[in-house]
């Protein structure tokens, strides 16, 4: 399970986009997908430590790279969230939170887009979460 909340944060992919994820779908370091909610193939971008994480795991006879089913991620992620006492957190979060690190990175809009597969600014706006905090930070 950790493997894939690491690919989720370090890549903003959906949790059917991970839990469909196959090897030949991973060259180098970009997964493509071909299938995505919206309709259009994605090339997502794989950060060191998404890589890694990956590597990590062993390769399946059957090319798929997680042994888990889509409603199997929601229910182990709902578990570990109530044992760490977590509340009121969905797998889905976690595109979230990637999406709101890409723009801390510094990733321009076309860039996250770009990452993310949203095709408007103002679906994107609802995925970005940054704190005024940070930005008076930035302002010195």
């Amino acid at each position: 399970m950790t493997i894939s909340v690491t690919v989720a944060l370090e890549t903003g992919m959906r949790r059917s986009e991970i839990s469909s994820l196959r090897w030949e779908m991973i060259a180098g370091s970009v997964i493509t997908l071909k299938e995505t909610k919206n309709g259009s193939p994605r090339h997502v971008p794989l950060s060191s430590i998404a890589k890694q994480a990956l590597l990590t795991l062993p390769r399946r006879p059957d090319g798929k790279v997680f042994r888990v089913h889509l409603h199997d991620i929601t229910h182990h992620f709902t578990a570990a969230c109530k044992a760490a006492g977590i509340q009121c957190m969905r797998f889905h979060d976690l595109r979230h939170e990637a999406t709101s690190r890409f723009f801390e990175k510094g990733f321009s809009i076309m860039e996250v887009a770009s990452i993310t597969g949203h095709k408007s600014l103002s679906m994107l706006k609802r995925y970005t979460h940054i704190a005024a905090s940070d930005l008076a930070k930035r302002l010195g």
